[in-house]
């Protein structure tokens, strides 16, 4: 019986740079703290931009009023999940899980095609990590000088400094707290319960929680999330190949490194473009060589292109040393944008948002259950007719108060005790006792199907829900 070896691919550095943390005796230890350079250039401020951006979004959303509440808020005490002038219930919730794999699709068409840009990019670990460093250079200086004062004993000065960074760095943490918290419960008087110690226990225990974690993961742990914690970096191989875009380092144009005079020919010297100023390493937040080759760690957030193309330019010699490309272009092949992975997993995506706008049509604006009574099956009456009761729940999704009208269908004759018009108010679950009467000698055998239809009639249109159920009569 044949046996068929399966290609293995060497992924072993191709030059080991000492430098790195990587050089370290224990690469796993979170002591081996990375001092992060600063790095100017296009795709930071690209970065910066989208990360503004985010960050405004997230903290500005939970204060936008939409009538007498805010306009996104998901009640979870009251199980309702308001988004402006539409309210979800739990009955709703396929429309959240449609959601989610959506972003799910959504994730693996971006990876496959732009590889971690996600982390890079729009990450709020990375958004955050990079608010904390910028405090960092701020209060104690760029990266060479933190180094240093770590390195010596602790001056009164550089306390204070450390003590400003620490407070600016809970400042944001009990922000994002806050705001976390305000898309659960109405922020305004969350913030103002919170700060005059009104709030509720599990109210500030969540404020404080997730202060505590921002807190944490942006300023103490950061590389470590990316690294150790974070299951997208572990899985993503499995979207990669050649023609999906990473951040490369060009071999073949920058070996062999090595210094140099700016005004001398490097062919002459027999060296590459890459000078081996190790800024690329520098200015990573993981903290690896990215001309070491493709490695799990890296995020895509281009900080090593921009610094390596700063020293191109000091240096009179072509940018994009460092670019983001494919290992088929580094290889000399033409890369593939439209191939059959990145198609499929656009077309589910797109599939699925046909879903979402589909059951977000459907989505009604009331809805109507009904429970039977099981304690009796059913009794015969004072006019001798046989009599079900029934608990209907009336359901009003809208904003504004609503008038409904019941009836049953389903059987001749059928008697209605009970109010056949209610008015239910904005979010409101109302219970309304019935019972449904028929004549013993109508029915045709001892379970019959009913329906329980409710309708709610405007100027425009008529919306009308039914709802199955049974009626039982006496056995014959």
């Amino acid at each position: 019986m044949s046996q068929k070896k399966i290609d293995i691919k060497d992924v072993t550095p191709k030059q080991f740079n000492p430098k790195t943390h990587k050089g370290g005796s224990d690469r796993f230890n979170p002591g081996n703290r990375i001092y992060v350079r600063a790095a100017k250039g296009i795709y930071q401020r690209l970065r910066k931009k989208m990360g503004w951006v985010l960050m405004l979004l997230f903290m500005g959303t939970p204060w936008i009023p939409y009538g007498d509440r805010q306009a996104i808020l998901l009640d979870i005490g009251q199980q309702q999940f308001n988004f402006f002038g539409t309210t979800l219930w739990p009955q709703d919730l396929t429309l959240l899980a449609t959601l989610f794999m959506i972003a799910a699709f959504a994730l693996f068409f971006v990876t496959t095609f732009l590889g971690r840009v996600w982390c890079g990019y729009f990450c709020p670990q990375t958004v955050w990590t990079f608010i904390y460093i910028w405090f960092e250079e701020k209060l104690e200086g760029p990266a060479n000088k933190r180094r240093k004062q770590d390195s010596i004993k602790l001056t009164g000065k550089l306390l204070g400094r450390k003590i400003i960074k620490h407070a600016a760095w809970l400042t944001v943490a009990l922000a994002t707290g806050l705001t976390f918290v305000g898309y659960f419960l109405p922020i305004r008087a969350l913030v103002a319960d919170f700060f005059t110690f009104d709030a509720s226990f599990w109210a500030g225990f969540w404020v404080l929680f997730f202060t505590g974690c921002t807190y944490a993961n942006a300023g103490w742990m950061r590389s470590i999330v990316c690294i150790h914690m974070c299951p997208y970096a572990r899985f993503q191989s499995a979207m990669f190949d050649k023609d999906t875009y990473i951040v490369g380092y060009d071999v073949s144009r920058g070996e062999a490194r090595g210094p140099r005079p700016r005004k001398k020919d490097p062919k002459e010297l027999g060296l590459g473009d890459c000078i081996d100023c190790n800024l690329c390493v520098q200015v990573c937040p993981t903290g690896i060589d990215i001309r070491d080759g493709l490695q799990y760690e890296c995020i895509n957030c281009g900080a090593c292109v921009d610094a390596c193309d700063e020293t191109m330019v000091r240096m009179g010699y072509e940018k994009r040393l460092i670019s983001y490309t494919t290992e088929h272009k580094l290889e000399g092949h033409n890369t593939h944008v439209m191939r059959p992975k990145l198609l499929g997993y656009g077309a589910v995506m797109a599939a699925m948002i046909g879903l979402f706008f589909f059951l977000l049509a459907s989505v009604q604006p009331m809805g109507l259950d009904v429970i039977r009574d099981r304690n009796q099956l059913f009794k015969i009456n004072s006019e001798g007719l046989v009599e079900n009761t029934y608990t209907l729940k009336l359901l009003n999704k809208t904003q504004q108060p609503a008038v409904y009208t019941l009836r049953a269908e389903g059987l001749e004759e059928i008697e209605w005790y009970g109010p056949q018009q209610v008015t239910v108010d904005a979010g409101e679950v109302y219970t309304l006792p019935v019972s449904l009467g028929i004549d013993p000698y109508l029915l045709t055998s001892p379970i019959a199907d009913i329906t329980f239809v409710m309708e709610k009639q405007n100027d425009s249109e008529n919306t009308t829900v039914r709802t199955e159920s049974r009626f039982i009569g006496e056995l014959r």
